[in-house]
C-alpha cells in the first residue's frame, strides 16, 4: 500500500511510510502529522501513526484501535495501567484477521502530556483516583480529541469500522466525526494488583465497559497495601 507524501486534507500531512516488521507480522507504518508544533502546555506531539496490515481501502467492517499513547506503560513498563497490553493485543487481534489499523494517537495521559501525568500520578500515590487527581490539578478527566484519527481513517479510505474499545466516550466523539462504526469489540486485559484500581475508577466513574468481576476485591486490597 503506497501512500503519496502530500497534504491530503487541512491540518492532515503525511511525513514517512514503511513496511516495519513486527513480533506479529509485517504492518505497514505511516506517520502522519496533525496541525503544527508540539503543544507548549502539554508537550504532545503533533505526529500521529497508522500502523496497516492487509487492503483496508474501501473495506467494510475493518478492526481499527484508536490507541493513545503511554510512555510509563509502553517503553517503561508501568504496571499502573493496561495500555501496553491492550496495544500488544490490539496487534496480535489484527494480525490474526489479517487485515486492520492501529491509530496510535500522542495522546499521552489522556491528553493532559506526561509531566501532568505524573504529577497526577504522584497524587494517586496519596490515594486520589485517576479522576480526582486530575481534578485537584485543575484538569480534566479526558482531555483526548480524535480529529486526527477520523481525518486518517477518511485517508486510509475505510467505509466503516469495528472498533476496539472499552470507552463509549470514544465511540461517540468519532461518530460525531463521521467514523461509521459498525460494531464495538471489546478489549479487556486481566488487572493486576497495581492497575485494578485505576481500571475500577473508570469503569465506575468514566462509563468504561469493563467486568466488574474482573476487578478483585483481593487484587484491590493488596493494591491499597502496596500504596501503603
Amino acid at each position: 500500500m503506497h501512500v503519496p507524501t502530500a497534504v491530503i486534507r487541512p491540518q492532515l500531512v503525511i511525513g514517512a511510510q514503511a513496511p516495519v516488521p513486527t513480533r506479529y507480522g509485517m504492518f505497514e507504518m505511516v506517520v502522519f502529522r496533525w496541525g503544527d508544533a508540539p503543544d507548549p502546555e502539554t508537550g504532545l506531539s503533533p505526529d500521529h501513526v497508522a500502523l496497516i496490515k492487509g487492503d483496508v481501502r474501501g473495506q467494510r467492517g475493518v478492526t481499527v484501535r484508536v490507541h493513545s499513547e503511554c510512555l510509563t506503560s509502553e517503553v517503561f513498563g508501568s504496571l499502573k495501567c493496561d495500555c501496553r497490553e491492550q496495544l500488544e493485543a490490539a496487534q496480535e487481534e489484527i494480525a490474526r484477521r489479517g487485515q486492520g489499523v492501529v491509530l496510535y494517537l500522542r495522546q499521552e495521559g489522556r491528553g493532559i502530556g506526561l509531566a501532568n501525568k505524573i504529577r497526577a500520578y504522584g497524587l494517586q500515590a496519596r490515594g486520589h483516583d485517576t479522576v480526582d487527581a486530575n481534578r485537584l490539578l485543575g484538569l480534566p478527566d479526558d482531555a483526548r480529541m480524535y480529529e486526527a484519527a477520523a481525518a486518517m481513517i477518511a485517508h486510509l479510505g475505510i467505509a466503516s469500522i469495528r472498533l476496539l474499545t472499552n470507552n463509549p466516550e470514544k465511540i461517540e466523539a468519532l461518530s460525531k466525526l463521521g467514523v461509521q462504526i459498525v460494531s464495538r469489540a471489546p478489549s479487556i486485559i486481566q488487572p493486576n494488583p497495581f492497575s485494578a484500581p485505576y481500571l475500577d475508577a473508570k469503569r465506575r466513574r468514566m462509563g468504561h465497559a469493563l467486568p466488574s468481576e474482573d476487578l478483585t476485591e483481593s487484587a484491590l486490597g493488596e493494591a491499597i497495601g502496596d500504596a501503603e
